[in-house]
């Protein structure tokens, strides 16, 4: 049997670059046969396949930010690629690589699969932006296109919100691969022993001064220390949380730590008490998984995504979003009750092996690939 021949579309970094890399790593090389295109200003690492060799990879105009004209080169150029390589299916992710994947898609008659990665409407204030990235994902929706969301709740407001029709609406979870071995971290230990923390950039989607406003209230009560991986190129709201920490003198209760090793996060989330999350919108996080994977309970925000992997006092906390005092109490209970947080971290390995280990799922995405 010829191998069916998948095109993946994408602006690779975050979380989208590490879906598409766990999928890549894990897929049948024998059925399927995967292409790459991606921006030529996002990621430098080479992609890899199951077996170890690397995966044949393009490069075009796409960048996270909106621009009319290297928008329309890069529909231009992905179109060509796309009519060279004659693949089966293109598997396009998030918003830049949604609009491209189905717009080629259908110039070219080639059947899409769009992952959102939570939708880029979620991700601004601004009512006109987030009327324009709605209106233009309700325009792109249904047609030669397949849903394929990371998680139940974002499969709901595709249908709900964006006008998904049930039919071509589906979920693949987000997964990844067991965690059997930590590394020694890579960058210098600066901060103290009992700590909590968090994986994400500064940013209105992460809404991190909550996370600070939060630990304030903590603090109040109970000392505790709070490290922020993954303050980046990509962190709008650095200097409001930066002034916030000032404002609030706790200079010495948070860490900020620039993007560093994947096996560094496993290292800290490891050694953490519990992870906590304030965002205001996920796909489905990978930085959650991971923590329920090193048997880590969590505390995080009602929102898609998150609550999709946390159920409420089993392997943690789901609080209301605005919520700082719910937060604070369900931090409070976690620090000072050692027999409830083993009992939830316990759970939280459960969670994780039953339901998000990639080793056994990935065999349900390549039925989806191959419907």
């Amino acid at each position: 049997m010829a191998k069916k021949k998948i095109v993946h579309i994408l602006h690779s970094i975050g979380g989208v670059d590490v879906y598409l890399r766990l999928v890549l790593e894990n897929m049948n090389t024998d059925s399927f046969e995967n292409i790459v295109i991606h921006g030529t200003k996002d990621t430098e690492k080479p992609f890899f396949d199951k077996s170890g060799n690397k995966v044949k990879e393009y490069k075009v105009s796409i960048f996270r930010d909106i621009s009319i004209l290297n928008d329309i080169k890069s529909i231009f150029q992905t179109y060509k690629i796309l009519k060279k390589e004659k693949p089966n299916l293109i598997h396009s992710h998030s918003a830049k690589g949604g609009i491209l994947g189905r717009i080629t898609g259908r110039l070219l008659g080639i059947k899409v699969i769009y992952t959102p990665h939570a939708f880029s409407y979620l991700s601004t204030q601004n009512s006109l932006k987030k009327s324009l990235f709605l209106n233009i994902e309700k325009f792109l929706a249904n047609g030669n296109s397949l849903l394929l969301a990371t998680s139940a709740s974002e499969k709901k407001r595709a249908i709900e919100a964006v006008g998904y029709k049930p039919k071509n609406a589906i979920v693949f979870n987000n997964c990844i691969e067991p965690i059997t071995k930590i590394q020694p971290l890579t960058i210098i230990k600066t901060w103290p022993e009992d700590y909590i923390c968090t994986v994400g950039r500064p940013s209105y989607q992460k809404n991190i001064e909550q996370m600070i406003r939060v630990l304030h209230e903590v603090k109040k009560e109970a000392k505790i220390h709070l490290i922020i991986m993954g303050v980046g190129p990509v962190s709008g709201q650095l200097e409001s949380v930066k002034n916030l920490i000032q404002e609030l003198d706790m200079t010495n209760d948070v860490t900020l730590l620039n993007w560093t090793e994947r096996t560094d996060v496993f290292n800290i989330i490891n050694q953490s008490k519990f992870y906590i999350s304030t965002s205001r919108y996920e796909g489905m996080p990978y930085s959650i998984i991971e923590s329920l994977a090193l048997s880590k309970a969590c505390v995080v925000t009602n929102c898609d995504g998150n609550k999709d992997l946390i159920i409420d006092n089993y392997n943690g906390f789901v609080v209301e979003n605005e919520d700082v005092k719910g937060f604070k109490t369900k931090i409070l209970k976690l620090l000072i009750d050692k027999e409830l947080l083993d009992k939830l971290s316990k759970n939280a390995f459960n969670s994780y092996s039953e339901n998000y280990n990639i080793k056994k799922n990935i065999y349900e995405l390549e039925s989806i690939y191959l419907e």
